[in-house]
């Protein structure tokens, strides 16, 4: 049965369990359990376990030897879920500990499956947004790392920072506007909509990119803004035509209208 198939009731005693279970394991020298869980073929008994993992981790210091040993052997696993499940684990511990992980995310960001580079994606993003300093200086060890694949994972793991404090990742994002790939290009105008639609990032946004070089991307960056201030239209501070007008008023006419 899934895990959202069962009663809310018994979906916390289940949650409660696979915590006492890891703990049992990471305390002692058996790992089985834990590999179960990080393995499962359900997506929310793997996210239980690696969340009890990071909760483990920040909560009990005498695990924290034990829990860094577990992931790196997690990380060679042939399993790419149990890799994933490491990443993410590897994620909520660097919100509060990044240089304790920051190997493990190294080693995923050049995984052959691209769930476990996700992972890394996802687990940056988390950290980035919490405990910024550490996970940005990992994001710019990388920034023009010869495969283009990395500089794209690098330019979207630092995004949920931005949403909140644009000002930190827009000197990065700067960096990758002559990116001699298309992939990264247009995941750099995708990063660039997406910090752009909450109180007061649009200004902080196209403040900074009426000094960027490449003209051709800072329009279409600024026709992506607009387009997603109408798609988060329900959590948008601007209307679509609200932010067009203001974009205008500093760059001129753009070609998109909603």
């Amino acid at each position: 049965m899934a895990f959202y198939d069962i009663p809310k009731v018994r979906r916390d005693l289940l949650v409660q369990e696979i915590r006492e279970n890891i703990r049992l394991d990471l305390s002692g020298t058996r790992r089985e359990q834990s590999l179960a869980y990080y393995d499962d073929e359900d997506t929310y008994i793997r996210k239980s376990a690696y969340l009890a993992t990071g909760r483990l981790y920040l909560q009990d210091e005498t695990l924290r030897e034990n829990i860094l040993a577990f992931l790196e052997t997690c990380s060679l696993d042939p399993s790419y879920k149990i890799r994933h499940s490491a990443m993410q684990a590897a994620g909520e511990i660097g919100i509060k500990d990044f240089e304790a992980i920051e190997y493990l995310l190294e080693k995923g960001l050049f995984d052959e499956h691209h769930s476990v580079r996700n992972a890394v994606i996802g687990a940056l993003n988390k950290t980035g947004e919490k405990n910024p300093g550490p996970a940005l200086r990992f994001a710019r060890r990388f920034l023009h790392h010869p495969d283009k694949e990395i500089r794209r994972e690098i330019c979207h793991g630092i995004e949920l920072r931005g949403r909140t404090h644009p000002q930190d990742i827009l000197p990065l994002l700067a960096e990758l506007q002559s990116d001699p790939t298309a992939r990264v290009r247009n995941t750099l105008i995708h990063v660039i909509g997406q910090i752009a639609y909450k109180k007061g990032c649009l200004e902080t946004v196209t403040g900074a990119l009426r000094s960027w070089e490449n003209k051709e991307l800072v329009h279409k960056a600024l026709e992506e803004i607009i387009d997603v201030h109408h798609r988060y239209r329900n959590f948008a501070v601007r209307t679509a035509e609200e932010a067009r007008a203001y974009i205008e008023q500093h760059f001129g006419r753009t070609n998109a209208h909603h």
